[in-house]
């Protein structure tokens, strides 16, 4: 996947990466961003939301929100499936493309993969499916 994800990224002109930073496919994909020259902006679905992380994956997190040169707080009280389809949207509504790193392990969740990429397809957004070779291992 890294290796896939990374060639899809070198050919991004003006290369900006939008990501809540969920643990595994997304700081997968904000690493790249930002490996690749780019810029991250980090959207975060609600308060909480880094708590409701795995606290192994809470160190990448913080390290990649201080990477970013702009972080959106939605104002929503707690991380529920609401909050991460609107983080979703918003993501779309700045998004000139849908880079869709699919882990093949998140694909009933709110917000999560089927969700995003229905609705990038309904606007009118090209669509990249990144599939990693193997499945991610879960962190929780």
């Amino acid at each position: 996947m890294d290796q896939a994800l990374r060639e899809h990224l070198a050919t991004v002109d003006r290369l900006v990466g939008i990501s809540c930073l969920t643990d595994g496919a997304e700081q997968i994909f904000a690493n790249a961003v930002l490996e690749a020259g780019g810029q991250l902006l980090v959207v975060v679905p609600a308060d909480g939301h880094r708590e409701n992380l795995p606290p192994s994956a809470r160190q990448d997190y913080d390290a990649l929100v201080r990477r970013a040169f702009d972080v959106v707080s939605l104002r929503f009280g707690e991380p529920t499936a609401e909050a991460y389809r609107a983080a979703a949207r918003h993501m779309l509504e700045r998004a000139d493309q849908l880079v869709a790193v699919w882990d093949r392990r998140s694909a009933d969740t709110a917000g999560g993969p089927v969700d995003v990429i229905r609705e990038a397809i309904r606007r009118r957004i090209p669509v990249k499916v990144i599939w990693p070779s193997r499945p991610a291992v879960p962190s929780r």
